[in-house]
């Protein structure tokens, strides 16, 4: 007749109570941090997709305020030679009745020219008495003076531009030095 009872031989069965207990702890611990790597991921994601929509934002905007930038540029052009075509007039021909009229009209469309360029955020960049900023002026050559500090502007040869925040034309200038 065979006994029952359990031997007790001093060992016990730890590697089969171990195995089934850790395993789903173990699982658990895998699904744990695959959980944490794909909301780590989806984070990053998103991240990525808001500095994406920001991008194209920003883009958008700046296409909208600097679509005219090369209209601008080029309109400068007519800009100067209005001003040179009024600053060449002289006193006499100021003041001769036949042509007060084409004098009139051309001053009326400078200053009607300067409201559009204001109305669209184009500024003339100030030069002349200021020191040389590289990023607005180009220096062209350099005059002695003594009333003058070495690196002042002292001429301007073509006024610079600004659209907004961006450089249209740098300002053509001379500058000062020690005479």
């Amino acid at each position: 007749m065979e006994n029952d009872t359990p031997v007790d031989d001093g060992q016990t069965d730890d590697a089969a109570t171990e195995t089934p207990a850790t395993e789903p702890q173990d699982e658990a611990a895998k699904l744990a941090e695959q959980l944490a790597a794909v909301q780590q991921d989806l984070l990053y994601a998103r991240a990525e997709t808001q500095n994406v929509r920001r991008r194209a934002e920003k883009e958008v905007a700046d296409a909208h305020a600097y679509a005219a930038t090369k209209f601008a540029r080029d309109i400068l052009s007519v800009a100067d030679n209005l001003g040179r075509a009024l600053a060449a007039l002289s006193d006499e021909q100021r003041a001769d009745e036949a042509i007060k009229p084409l004098i009139t009209g051309l001053e009326a469309t400078e200053r009607e020219l300067l409201g559009v360029f204001e109305r669209n955020g184009i500024t003339r960049i100030a030069a002349i008495g200021l020191p040389l900023d590289p990023n607005q002026h180009q220096a062209m050559l350099e005059i002695p003076s003594s009333d003058a500090e070495p690196g002042t502007i002292v001429q301007e040869m073509q006024a610079g531009y600004v659209m907004k925040d961006r450089l249209l034309r740098p300002a053509m200038v001379a500058v000062a030095k020690a005479g």
